[in-house]
Formats: structure tokens, sequence, C-alpha cells
């Protein structure tokens, strides 16, 4: 339904070339971005991620997440269960995100060691999530309305003809100074994402390494973001994907974060 920041993501670096002239274009920035935002994906999905975190060393940490996601119209729930190792196990993440304008998205996580779960406050949002390099901001679903966009060019990249729109915020406290986001032609996928901190420095980017068709909806199955001030990366790939397959509305609740999966 929306822009995907946390579930799906992608990595190349790769140049980028001119295809086509802005003028040409009917659309603005503002209506490549909500197209973006309304992608449909399905009325549920499950899956199964790997999360792999690389630091500026090479080393990894590998986790593995058990995630469901569920559209209510007016709201879609999202949440995460760790798997493993042992350290993480047990641990969950429940978000949701509301169309309407204006409206910040809830969130919750249950922290086992703790027997506690915590709602996320607006000031912890600029915090990395579960030592990766997403924010509890990035994992949630940012309202076209909620900044000024533009269309800078049109390119091709990797291949495929994108828009390259740059997104400042509406509000001046927010954590990003602005985006630059890749939106694919027709498929309206965000395949590239580049962010710049609150001085207007390009800090971190979010790429594509692959997307499918799935049942018919466009799904990034493996995605990477990449921390520059850190040269530390958070790779994820999804597999035993499932759209359309019937999730309970129960498994969206803080006592199934508490419970987790049997």
């Amino acid at each position: 339904m929306r822009t995907k920041h946390f579930f799906l993501t992608l990595a190349m670096f790769l140049t980028a070339t001119p295809f086509m002239a802005v003028s040409q274009s009917t659309l603005t920035g503002l209506e490549i971005v909500q197209k973006a935002y309304d992608r449909p994906e399905g009325k549920d999905m499950q899956s199964e991620l790997t999360m792999t975190l690389i630091n500026s060393r090479g080393e990894k940490r590998v986790r593995e997440i058990k995630q469901f996601r569920k559209d209510y119209k007016t709201v879609e729930k999202k949440i995460m269960f760790f798997m493993a190792p042992a350290d993480v196990r047990n641990t969950s993440f429940m978000n949701w995100s509301y169309t309407k304008k204006g409206k910040d998205d809830d969130q919750w996580i249950y922290l086992p060691a703790l027997k506690k779960t915590k709602r996320i406050s607006s000031d912890s949002k600029s915090d990395y999530f579960m030592g990766s390099d997403f924010t509890y901001d990035d994992l949630g679903d940012r309202h076209p309305e909620d900044d000024t966009h533009k269309l800078l060019r049109q390119e091709k990249l990797n291949g495929e003809d994108c828009y390259v729109v740059e997104s400042v915020p509406r509000d001046e406290e927010y954590m990003y100074s602005k985006t630059v986001s890749w939106i694919v032609k027709d498929k309206w996928l965000v395949i590239k994402k580049d962010f710049y901190d609150e001085d207007g420095e390009f800090f971190k980017t979010l790429t594509a390494k692959k997307f499918d068709n799935i049942n018919g909806y466009w799904i990034i199955t493996e995605s990477e973001m990449h921390n520059m001030d850190k040269n530390h990366t958070t790779n994820m790939k999804l597999k035993n994907i499932i759209i359309d397959g019937g999730i309970a509305d129960n498994k969206f609740t803080e006592r199934m974060m508490k419970r987790g999966l049997r």
C-alpha cells in the first residue's frame, strides 16, 4: 500500500544515466511520491527476514526474524518477531501506520529481559533499531504530504527508468534535512534513497539489490542500508513470502508481542 522503509530495501552502487528531460514529465514530485506510497502489496503478507549487520571491519551479526503485515485501509499494521540468535530471541516490534495526514505512527517494542512492552516516543524515533542502520522512524511509513517534493530529473538506474525526487520535510525539527529517491516508473518502487542529516550532509543510502513480481505485486526481496559516517551496513533478505494468505487480527496486539510465536 505505501512506500516500505524497513521491510523492503536494496543495494547497488551504479552510475545513473539520463534518458529524458524533466520537462517531458506530466507528473509532479508529489504525484510521483503518492503513487509509490499507494503501491499495492496485497491485503496481507508474511515472510521470513534475515537481517545481517556488517561493521567497518567486515564482521557480521545475523538475525532471523518472522514478520507479518496487514492492510486495514485506514491503518497498516506490522509486527516482527526475532527468532535468533539467543541474545535477541523473543524480542518483538510492532508498527501501526495511518493513512490520515499528520497522524504519526504508533510503535512498540517488547524486550524479554525486562518482560515489558515499551511504547516508542516521538523523541526516540531517531534512535537506531536493534543495532541496525534503520531508525525507528525509518521503519514506519511517511505520509507524502509531510514533505514538499521536487522532481529533479529522470534517469536510468540499473536498467530501470526512474524519477529522481527530492523530499524536504515541512517540520524543520525532523531528523533528516532532505531525502532523494529513485522511483521506478510504472512499478513505483523506491530502488534507491539518499538521506541527508540535519546539517544537510549526505550520510546514508538505501539501495535495492533485488525485487520480484509475486502474485502480481512488486516486492523488494533484498535491500541494504549503508551508513557512510559509521561505515556500517544492514542487509535484508526476504524469503518464504506469502501474500494474501490470511492473517488473524489478534496477531497485531501487545499480548501477541509478549506471547511471541509458538
